[in-house]
C-alpha cells in the first residue's frame, strides 16, 4: 500500500472514528410544510392585486424561492379544488365538481398525497383545512387536528347593517388572536417543529381566513381605514359581450346586486383585507418557527391558496366562476437546493402539478394516474419553455384555459368567452366571436379535457336524512290511516 493510500485512509480514522454517526443533510430526505389559506386570491403584496394589501410574511416566504404568478385551481370551489390537488386526479377525471360532492365515495382506491408520503417513510400530520370541511380523510393521516369554532361578534356588531350583506358577513372582533381557531392551528404547526422527530415529516398547516366570515379582531381592521379603501375596478357594461351560461355564474342579481343596495363594497373590501392580514400573520408564525427549529435548511415549503374570489369584478362576489379573479390564486415554493431566492415564473400552471413535483422533490415514486406534471424544471429555471397551459373546471363540462396570454372558457352549451390578457388583463374584452382568434381558440381548444366523468352523487343538506326519514313516516301514517278508514 502506497504511503499517500495510508496517508488518505490516516486523514478518514480521525475525521470520523469507529463508531461515529456519518450522514450528509444534503442527501437526506427533504420533510415537506405544506400550507394551505383559504379563499385567498392574488391581492397578496407578491401579486400585486391589490395596491394596499398588507402580507409582508407571506411575500418573504415570496422572496426565498420561486412565486408562481400565473398559477390556477382546478376547480373554482374548495371541495373540488381540494380533491384535485390532493388526490392528483382531476374533477373531469372523477367527477367531483362541485362543493356537495364528497370525493372519497367516487375516488375509494385514490391515494392522498400526505397518504403517499406516509406510504414511503413519512410521518404526516395536519391541522386546519386541508380537505373541505366534512370530507376529512383521517387515514391519510398520523395525526390531524381539526379547526375549532371562533369567537362570535357583539350583538351590536351581528345587527349592524354595514357588517353584512345577504350572505356575504363580515365584522370586527374584540378579541385576542389566541382565541381565533387559526391561531392554534398554527401553534400545532409551532409545536410539532419544536421537537425532534426521527422520520421526515409532511406537515400541513390549513388557514381557514379569509374564507367567511370575515370576523377577525379589530387591530386588523384597523389596518385599512374605511375612507382609503380601494375598491376593485369594475366595468359597468362588463356583461354585455358574455353569454348566457356566463352571466349565469356571474348571478348580477344577487350578492352584488345587495352589495350596492345596502351600500357596503367599501365595508366588505375592508373586512377581506383584514382577514387577510390576519391570516398572513399567522402564516409568519409558522414561518419563524420554521426558522428557529432544526428542520430550516432541509424542508421544501409549499403555500397555496385553493382558488381566488370576486369582490365584485365581472358583477360577481365568491368563487364559483371561470374567470380570472376566481382561478388565480397564489402558489409559491421554497425548495433547498433547488429554488433561488427572488425567483418569479410567470408560465401557466396549475394545482394539479403540485402532487407530482413534491413526489420528485421528495425521491417518491410518480403515479401514471396523476393529471399533472412536475414544476421542477420550472424551478431550477422560471423560463425555461412550458406550452402546458392551466385547465380549470367549475361543473361538468365547463372549462377555462389559461395559457401565458389568453384565456379560453367554453361552457356546458357550448358557448365561449376568449381573452388576451396582454391586451385585456382585466377581461373586460370577449374576443370569442371574431374570426382573427380561430386559430388561437383551436389550439387552446386542444387542452380541454377528452373526458368529462358524471356528476360525483351530491351529499344530502344538512338535517336532509332526518327530512327524508320524517317524510317516510309521514308516508307511513298515511298509509296506515288510509287502511284504518
Amino acid at each position: 500500500m502506497s504511503r499517500s493510500i495510508i496517508g488518505i485512509l490516516f486523514l478518514i480514522l480521525v475525521a470520523f472514528p469507529p463508531g461515529a454517526e456519518v450522514f450528509a443533510a444534503e442527501t437526506s430526505q427533504p420533510n415537506v410544510l405544506f400550507i394551505a389559506v383559504d379563499d385567498l386570491n392574488d391581492w397578496i403584496g407578491c401579486l400585486g392585486g391589490h395596491p394596499d394589501c398588507k402580507t409582508p410574511n407571506i411575500d418573504r416566504l415570496a422572496s426565498r424561492g420561486v412565486l408562481f404568478t400565473n398559477a390556477h385551481c382546478a376547480a373554482p370551489a374548495c371541495n373540488p379544488s381540494r380533491a384535485a390537488l390532493m388526490t392528483g386526479i382531476r374533477p373531469s377525471s372523477s367527477g367531483v365538481y362541485l362543493n356537495s360532492q364528497p370525493w372519497r365515495p367516487v375516488m375509494p382506491d385514490a391515494v392522498t398525497l400526505p397518504q403517499h408520503f406516509r406510504n414511503h417513510g413519512y410521518q404526516a400530520i395536519g391541522s386546519g383545512k386541508i380537505f373541505h370541511g366534512g370530507y376529512n380523510d383521517l387515514s391519510s393521516w398520523d395525526d390531524y387536528l381539526k379547526q375549532t369554532g371562533d369567537p362570535k361578534p357583539t350583538p351590536a356588531v351581528l345587527n349592524d347593517p354595514h357588517s353584512r350583506a345577504g350572505s356575504i358577513i363580515w365584522g370586527v372582533l374584540d378579541v385576542e388572536d389566541r382565541e381565533m381557531s387559526d391561531y392554534k392551528m398554527a401553534n400545532y404547526a409551532i409545536d410539532y417543529l419544536g421537537k425532534k422527530h426521527e422520520k421526515p415529516f409532511f406537515l400541513a398547516c390549513g388557514i381557514y381566513r379569509p374564507h367567511m366570515p370575515w370576523q377577525v379582531p379589530r387591530k386588523y381592521y384597523d389596518m385599512y381605514p374605511l375612507d382609503k379603501i380601494q375598491l376593485p375596478k369594475v366595468l359597468e357594461n362588463d356583461l354585455d359581450d358574455i353569454p348566457k351560461a356566463g352571466v349565469r355564474m356571474a348571478k348580477p342579481g344577487g350578492d352584488h346586486a345587495n352589495i350596492l343596495k345596502t351600500d357596503n363594497w367599501r365595508q366588505s373590501v375592508q373586512a377581506y383585507l383584514a382577514s387577510i392580514a390576519f391570516a398572513d400573520v399567522q402564516v409568519g408564525r409558522v414561518l419563524d418557527a420554521l426558522d428557529a427549529s432544526p428542520y430550516a435548511k432541509n424542508t421544501i415549503v409549499v403555500l397555496w391558496g385553493d382558488h381566488g374570489w370576486h369582490l365584485g369584478e365581472k358583477h360577481h362576489w365568491r368563487k364559483f366562476s371561470l374567470w380570472e379573479e376566481a382561478t388565480r390564486a397564489p402558489l409559491m415554493m421554497v425548495v433547498p437546493g433547488v429554488t433561488e431566492a427572488g425567483s418569479r415564473c410567470n408560465q401557466a400552471v396549475d394545482f394539479m402539478n403540485i402532487y407530482p413535483t413534491l413526489c420528485e422533490l421528495c425521491s417518491l415514486p410518480v403515479g401514471k394516474h396523476l393529471d399533472g406534471i412536475s414544476l421542477t424544471p420550472l424551478m431550477k429555471d422560471p423560463a425555461t419553455t412550458w406550452d402546458r397551459p392551466a385547465l380549470t373546471t367549475h361543473g361538468r363540462l365547463n372549462h377555462a384555459v389559461r395559457s401565458n396570454q389568453y384565456r379560453l372558457i367554453r361552457y356546458q352549451d357550448g358557448s365561449e368567452e376568449l381573452y388576451d390578457h396582454s391586451n385585456d388583463p382585466l377581461e373586460w374584452k370577449n374576443l370569442a366571436d371574431n374570426p382573427k382568434h380561430a386559430e388561437v381558440k383551436q389550439q387552446l381548444a386542444k387542452w380541454f379535457p377528452e373526458k368529462n366523468a358524471p356528476d360525483a352523487p351530491h351529499d344530502e343538506p344538512r338535517g336532509g336524512k332526518q327530512k327524508q326519514k320524517k317524510k317516510q313516516q309521514g308516508k307511513g301514517k298515511n298509509k296506515k290511516n288510509a287502511a284504518k278508514q
